[in-house]
């Protein structure tokens, strides 16, 4: 083991069944580094560090810390070893103070702490993690998602974790926040902690990041430093292969106004907000998390029903107060939580994809499995789904798959306006690809695809126009081959005041 390693997995093998996840993967890991953990959904990077945090445990192979073997079969002894492990799904007590989610799992069994003496115990943390000014006795729920993901992380800190695993931590963050989460990274690896980053940002990777291993097929790379990647030979690692083309050529002409807003006031927006949508247009919304790009959705969709304006589609005005509603209108939506309430986790494909439109499937209010099955595997088949996974549960699937299958069931109602929160979220790139594909396919179609996007890259490629929201305000919609990229991060983070759509 090499004097500045901190991490070292040898041979590491695990199976499922018949399933071999990881080959005899190799990983090192060096004190004070943030290395950046690749690869597509079901590469394998998620099995190695579940056995690392003594959740998953391995048939083969042997793990290394400060050069002595150990065994981790439980979380609580990769903790005691030093490697703490923050999930995308947080575990914060919502109720709990910050202080008490600190401690919790970490004292005495038997210890009274009064308020003083758990504030005392838990300031180092805070103050380590950048949350110094906050008061520990507050509802941890009370506070941004990205604090929470920083309590969490001082939680660990205050359990003596010296390696820490970052699964996806800003994949639900505003670029405020994620610039948070970054800074406190680089502030624990300068301080000699070492970080393992999960991510599908590839530009964190450039931000944060000192080494990137990859995984594909279960197999490991050989880190390399990021100082000698741009971000096309980053894709081609990961993919094994050059993507030509990450997004799809655009439209080069438009149909006619499908949608059309006109002073639409609704929660989540300070400012009316008028907009077109054209037959066969991909409209992308750019803005962070709160920024009022989502609203515009929810209030078309009928999920948090618009309180003024009109909204108006081929000339009629409508108003969905539903999104039963908006269904029978063609609208659909899907949300940016597909597992929440994109797919149904413990159900087949077949279900989910036929779940928005059971008119088609059903005779006389039975259910045919004619139908469903023939439904449903137009629908896999349009957005590549193996037809033989058709009775997996969805939520066994890559996130990729989970998205393309939460996407390909609206199609089922023959939608003629497609609405979409953050369409590749904690999607890998390969994925990625093949839904911007998708997409652009529906368009040349004639379908209207808006969607609401937090990453510009996204928005940049994928649209033909861009409306840009700060703070709940429109500030302006251009073409997309009229705005520069800096121009796009300009506008939903610090935009012109002075431009119409943001007059007070």
């Amino acid at each position: 083991m090499q004097n500045n390693d901190v991490l070292r997995m040898r041979g590491i093998a695990k199976r499922y069944g018949s399933l071999t996840a990881l080959h005899g993967v190799d990983f090192t890991l060096a004190r004070g580094e943030v290395m950046a953990l690749l690869g597509e959904n079901g590469a394998g990077k998620s099995t190695l560090v579940k056995i690392l945090a003594g959740l998953e445990r391995a048939d083969g192979g042997s793990i290394e810390i400060d050069g002595q073997h150990v065994r981790l079969r439980s979380p609580v002894q990769a903790l005691h070893a030093g490697v703490a492990y923050v999930t995308q799904e947080l575990s914060i007590i919502a109720p709990l103070s910050v202080a008490e989610n600190i401690c919790l799992g970490g004292g005495e069994p038997h210890a009274i702490w009064t308020a003083r003496a758990l504030r005392a115990r838990v300031q180092p943390y805070l103050d380590l993690v950048g949350l110094g000014g906050i008061d520990p006795a507050m509802p941890a729920g009370s506070l941004p998602l990205a604090q929470q993901q920083l309590v969490e992380i001082a939680r660990l800190l205050s359990r003596n974790a010296r390696i820490l695993i970052l699964d996806e931590p800003t994949a639900a963050l505003s670029d405020a926040e994620i610039e948070m989460v970054k800074s406190v990274v680089r502030k624990l690896a300068a301080e000699g902690r070492s970080i393992i980053y999960v991510t599908h940002r590839l530009g964190e990777v450039f931000e944060i990041a000192d080494r990137v291993t990859i995984f594909r097929n279960g197999r490991s790379f050989d880190p390399v430093p990021v100082r000698n990647l741009d971000i096309d030979e980053l894709i081609e690692h990961l993919l094994g292969r050059r993507l030509e083309q990450m997004f799809p050529e655009r439209a080069t002409s438009l149909g006619p106004p499908v949608l059309a807003l006109r002073e639409v006031t609704a929660p989540g927006l300070r400012r009316p907000v008028s907009l077109d949508l054209h037959r066969g247009e991909i409209l992308g919304l750019a803005g962070q998390l709160g920024s009022g790009a989502n609203a515009i959705l929810r209030a078309v969709a009928g999920v948090a029903p618009y309180d003024g304006g009109t909204i108006a589609m081929r000339g009629r005005t409508i108003n969905p107060r539903s999104v039963r509603e908006a269904i029978k209108l063609s609208i659909a939506y899907c949300s940016d939580d597909r597992k929440r309430d994109g797919i149904f986790a413990v159900r087949n494909l077949y279900e989910t994809f036929t779940s928005p439109a059971l008119p088609r499937i059903t005779v006389g209010g039975l259910l045919s499995r004619r139908r469903e099955v023939q439904l449903s595997s137009e629908l896999a088949s349009f957005f590549e789904v193996a037809l033989s996974r058709l009775d997996t549960h969805a939520g066994k699937l890559s996130g990729g798959n989970q998205q393309k299958v939460a996407l390909g069931k609206w199609l089922g109602i023959e939608p003629a306006i497609l609405l979409v929160e953050e369409p590749t979220r904690g999607v890998d790139v390969g994925a990625r690809a093949e839904i911007y594909r998708h997409l652009r396919k529906l368009a040349s179609q004639g379908l209207c695809v808006m969607f609401a996007s937090s990453d510009n890259q996204e928005v940049l490629g994928l649209a033909d126009s861009i409306a840009t929201f700060f703070r709940g305000r429109l500030v302006r919609v251009v073409r997309a081959e009229g705005i520069q990229p800096e121009e796009l991060l300009r506008d939903v983070t610090h935009p012109d005041e002075s431009q119409p759509g943001m007059a007070a």
